[in-house]
C-alpha cells in the first residue's frame, strides 16, 4: 500500500479517536486528516509535484499533519534537524534544490538566517500554513508508487552529507514492517515520542495511525518531564535510544511502578551496552524489543523480541531478520561479512548521487549496509562493526565495538568509544575514550589490564583518554568521527 492509502485508511477507520496529544492539546483522526489535506492544498499552490520542500520544525501538535500534507501534495519533504549548524542547513537546502522552507515558531531566527544566505528561499510559517486549513477543500493529485516523499540527509560514518530518498511505496512498506516485526497496537493505545520526529521515532507515527493508536508527543527529552508524561498519558509503548534509557534509569524520580501502563519499549538507533540492557531488564522486566535498521532501510532489518531478551546469550544479538526482508552475509557461512538485504522498505537511492548509488545497490537490487555481521545456526544476526570503523593494526583487524563492549564490562566505565589513530610502527593504533561513572575511579593501567585479560593483545588500547562526555549526534549516536578526525587532519589517507 502507498503512504497516502494508509493515511486515508487510518482516518476512515478511527475518525473520532484521539490521534495526537501535545502538551494540553489534542487532535482527532478526522481533524488531523482534514488539516493535512488543507495544508497540502495550500502547499501545492506554489510548488509542483516532485519538488523538494524544506522542513525546519520542532516536535509539536502539527508534526503529523505536516508530514501527511507533504505526501498528499506529492512533494518531497526535506527535514532539517534543528540541532545542526547553520552551515549544514544551508548545504542541505542547496544540495536538495529547496526553494520553500516551512518553519515552526521556535525556529524563526534560524529560518531568517537561512533566508539571508539563500535570498531565493521562500519562508512559510508552519502556524500560518495550518491556520484555518482544516476548512480548505479541493482536489489532490493522485500519487504514484515511485513518487519520492522524503529525502533525509545523513552523513553516516563517511562525513559526507547525502540524502536518502524514500517513495510512496517504500514509506508505506516501512509502516507495515513496523507492524509485522515490532509492535501490534490496538485502538486507543499510545506511543510516547520524545526524540525528534524527523528520525526513527517519526517512522512509528503511521503504524499507530493505521491501527487507531495515538502519538503522545513531547518537545524533547528531559528525564523528569518524560517520567511525568508516562504517568500522565499512560502510553502503552515507548521509543528510546540507549542514551535516553540510561538517563531514565539514573534519574532519582525513576520508579518502575510509574511505568505500569507500558507493555513495549522499543530501542535502537545506536548500540545498546550490555550492562545497560541487563540493568533495564532487572528494573522493568522483558518489555523490550530491539530493532536493527538504518536510514536507508528503516525501521527493522532485524528484530530481537521480548522473549529473546529472557535469554542472556541473545542480548549481544540484534535478532532474527524481519519477516519482510531477504538478508545475506557476504562471507562464507558462519563467518563475519557485510550485511546485505533486499526489502520493500529499502530506499530508492541517494538523491543526485549516481556513483554512490551504484556502489550501494547491486544490479540484483541488494542494498549494501556497510555493517559487518554474522548469522548463527539459529538465524540470529550479530553485528561486529561498521566497515568504515574497522581498525587495521599491524595487519590485524580490530572492530571497535568489541573493545568498547569489553571496556563497558568494567564497573567504573559508563561510556567508551574506540578509534584508530595513526601509528608509524603499526599503521594504526587502538585508542579508547572513556567516561567514568559518577563517583567511580579507574586508572589507565587498570582498564588496559581489564582488557588484556579478556582480549588478544593487539586489541588492547595502546592509549586510554578520559573525557567528561562522548559527543553524540542529534539522534543519540556517538560521533566517532568528531573524536577520530583531529588525529588524521592533514593526511591524504584515512588509514595509515
Amino acid at each position: 500500500m502507498l503512504l497516502t492509502d494508509l493515511i486515508r485508511t487510518g482516518a476512515e477507520r478511527h475518525g473520532s479517536r484521539v490521534a495526537v496529544r501535545f502538551e494540553q492539546a489534542e487532535m482527532t483522526f478526522t481533524e488531523a486528516d482534514a488539516l493535512s489535506t488543507g495544508m497540502a492544498l495550500r502547499l501545492q499552490e506554489n510548488l509542483r509535484p516532485g519538488e523538494m520542500i524544506g522542513i525546519l520544525a520542532s516536535n509539536g501538535l502539527l508534526s503529523l499533519p505536516l508530514d501527511f500534507a507533504g505526501a498528499k501534495a506529492r512533494l518531497v519533504r526535506v527535514p532539517l534537524n534543528a540541532r545542526l549548524s547553520l552551515a549544514e542547513h544551508e548545504q542541505m537546502l542547496g544540495r536538495a534544490g529547496v526553494r520553500r522552507l516551512v518553519y515552526s515558531a521556535d525556529q524563526r531566527d534560524r529560518a531568517k538566517s537561512l533566508k539571508e544566505l539563500r535570498t531565493d528561499l521562500d519562508l512559510l510559517s508552519l502556524e500560518e500554513l495550518a491556520a484555518g486549513a482544516e476548512v480548505v477543500d479541493g482536489p489532490l493529485p493522485d500519487p504514484e508508487p515511485e513518487d519520492p516523499v522524503v529525502a533525509v540527509f545523513t552523513s553516516g560514518t563517511t562525513g559526507k552529507l547525502k540524502a536518502v530518498v524514500h517513495t510512496q511505496a517504500s514509506y508505506g512498506a516501512v509502516a507495515l514492517n513496523v507492524l509485522a516485526n515490532l509492535v501490534d497496537p490496538r485502538p486507543d493505545d499510545a506511543m510516547l515520542h520524545a526524540a525528534s520526529l524527523f528520525h526513527a521515532s517519526g517512522t512509528l507515527l503511521l503504524p499507530y495511525w493505521l491501527r487507531g493508536g495515538a502519538a503522545a508527543v513531547l518537545p524533547g527529552f528531559e528525564p523528569s518531564a518524560y517520567i511525568d508524561a508516562v504517568e500522565r498519558w499512560r502510553p502503552t509503548a515507548l521509543m528510546l535510544v540507549p542514551t535516553m534509557l540510561g538517563m531514565l534509569l539514573d534519574h532519582p524520580a525513576f520508579d518502575p511502578a510509574r511505568f505500569a501502563s507500558v507493555d513495549t519499549i522499543i530501542y535502537g538507533a545506536s548500540p545498546m551496552p550490555r550492562p545497560l540492557i541487563e540493568r533495564a531488564l532487572a528494573s522493568l522486566g522483558p518489555r523490550f524489543v530491539q530493532f536493527y535498521g538504518q536510514t536507508e532501510a528503516p525501521l527493522a532489518i532485524a528484530a530481537l523480541g521480548k522473549e529473546d531478551h529472557l535469554d542472556p546469550g541473545r542480548l549481544a544479538s540484534c535478532g532474527r531478520p524481519s519477516r519482510d526482508v531477504e538478508l545475506r552475509i557476504d562471507a562464507p557461512p558462519g563467518e563475519a561479512g557485510e550485511v546485505m538485504l533486499r526489502a520493500p522498505f529499502q530506499m530508492a537511492g541517494y538523491h543526485d548521487e549516481p556513483e554512490l548509488n551504484a556502489e550501494t545497490i547491486t544490479d540484483g537490487g541488494w542494498l549494501r549496509t556497510r555493517d559487518i555481521g554474522r548469522l548463527d545456526s539459529d538465524g540470529y544476526l550479530t553485528l561486529v562493526d561498521r566497515t568504515s570503523d574497522m581498525i587495521v593494526t599491524g595487519g590485524y583487524n580490530v572492530y571497535p565495538k568489541e573493545v568498547e563492549d569489553m571496556l563497558l564490562t568494567h564497573p567504573a566505565v559508563s561510556e567508551a568509544v574506540v578509534i584508530g589513530v595513526p601509528d608509524q610502527k603499526w599503521g594504526e593504533a587502538v585508542l579508547a575514550f572513556v567516561v567514568l561513572r559518577a563517583g567511580a575511579a579507574a586508572g589507565v593501567e587498570a582498564l588496559r589490564g581489564h582488557c588484556r585479560e579478556r582480549l588478544a593483545r593487539y586489541k588492547v588500547p595502546k592509549e586510554i583518554r578520559f573525557i567528561d562526555a562522548v559527543p553524540i549526534s542529534a539522534v543519540g549516536k556517538p560521533l566517532r568521527r568528531a573524536l577520530r578526525d583531529p588525529f588524521w587532519a592533514g593526511m591524504d589517507r584515512r588509514v595509515a
